[in-house]
């Protein structure tokens, strides 16, 4: 694997008016699935790409990761980092050791990568550059698993994986909770009066907001957000960025050679993921333990219709533990007449529902038979035990 790696760099202006305190801060967004080479006098002009990674990104130039820091300490990033990211048009086939390979989105440090390896321990977590990679490698079989993020206890859910699970055909066999904890990280020999920009994903910015004002109090603050936590610590060591601090896990310090400023800066102790972890085939399901089963479905406009679908799970005392909508991506818009001679346009809607009960127990199959009388879609996303362990 060559030691360099290519990316790139986008620069949003904030919408009139908004700022993230009453400061005179800036807010960027950078995007680090492309990022472009930086020294710490003059930063070059950033080119645009696409956060999500939709849009095709222009040429830049390679970044080198055997680079010296500027005080001298010479950087050499451990073997498992210098592998990039997978990407949608090139994912890694190599390696067929005994080891689960499993996929996450992010690099390495990333709090996904830690999900990973609670799901599975002793696997090769394998970095992948979207969600949609991820999704791909599993079900093109370049990984054997997939651990990916579907809701935060703080920022909700990740609408991006509800729209992928219905997309792709892998299905679910366990989850996992992960406890998220934030560090303020930077290259050795900086404190606080240097820094002068905080990266990291928008959400964690979000999350440390009023911890990073009292620890940097200080006007003119630049906030820039980046694609992922650990990516954030990732630029600031390739690019030995003095004047920077990440927000990122204590790991993320130890791979890119960071120090830890501050530990545990999230405003809010409760902080919690919940990942999903996927496979291309479906587990037996039991009765012996707590299972949780996650179906998608969707109904006819009318009065009481999603009531009517509910109810058939209260009329067995099944407990559900959520439910999430999300607009149909192949008919977003419907027209149904209301009986007053002027039709009206709904959202066709896709409900998303996990409730507390195994596909084995027959209440529950026969709860999903009585929801199929009326549903004009349903799809069984997986029945998979409950996380047994506290985050």
């Amino acid at each position: 694997m060559a030691s360099t790696m290519s990316r790139h760099l986008c620069l949003h202006k904030p919408a009139s008016g908004r700022r993230w305190h009453e400061s005179q801060s800036v807010h960027r967004r950078l995007s680090l699935s492309t990022v472009g080479c930086m020294d710490n006098s003059r930063r070059r002009s950033p080119v645009s790409a696409s956060l999500n990674g939709d849009d095709a990104a222009p040429p830049v130039k390679a970044l080198h990761l055997n680079g010296s820091l500027t005080n001298g300490a010479h950087y050499q990033p451990p073997p498992e980092i210098l592998h990039r990211p997978l990407t949608s048009t090139n994912v890694s086939n190599s390696g067929n050791g005994p080891k689960l390979r499993v996929a996450y989105q992010g690099v390495p440090g990333a709090h996904s990568e830690a999900a990973a390896a609670k799901a599975y321990p002793n696997c090769e977590a394998v970095p992948c550059q979207l969600f949609e990679t991820a999704f791909e490698a599993a079900e093109s079989r370049k990984v054997d698993r997939a651990v990916l993020p579907i809701e935060n206890s703080l920022g909700g859910s990740i609408h991006r994986n509800y729209d992928l699970l219905l997309r792709h055909n892998l299905h679910i066999v366990g989850e996992v909770q992960h406890a998220v904890r934030h560090c303020l990280l930077a290259l050795p020999g900086i404190n606080f009066d240097d820094v002068k920009h905080v990266l990291s994903h928008p959400q964690a910015l979000a999350q440390c907001e009023h911890t990073i004002t009292k620890l940097l109090s200080k006007e003119g603050l630049i906030r820039e957000s980046v694609d992922d936590t650990a990516g954030a610590a990732q630029y600031i060591s390739m690019n030995s960025m003095r004047d920077a601090a990440a927000i990122a896990s204590s790991r993320a310090a130890e791979l890119y050679g960071l120090n830890i400023l501050a530990p545990d800066i999230q405003d809010d102790e409760d902080n919690v993921t919940r990942f999903l972890m996927l496979a291309r085939e479906p587990i037996m399901p039991r009765t012996d333990k707590p299972f949780k089963t996650s179906i998608v479905f969707s109904l006819e406009e009318g009065p009481g219709v999603l009531f009517k679908a509910l109810a058939v799970f209260a009329m067995r005392s099944i407990n559900l533990t959520k439910i999430e909508s999300r607009p149909s991506k192949k008919r977003p818009l419907r027209i149904c007449d209301d009986g007053n001679g002027v039709p009206s346009k709904y959202f066709d809607y896709l409900f998303y529902v996990d409730f507390e009960a195994s596909m084995a127990d027959p209440n529950a199959r026969n709860a999903l038979n009585h929801l199929k009388e009326f549903a004009t879609f349903l799809r069984v996303l997986g029945s998979y035990p409950i996380d047994p362990n506290q985050a």
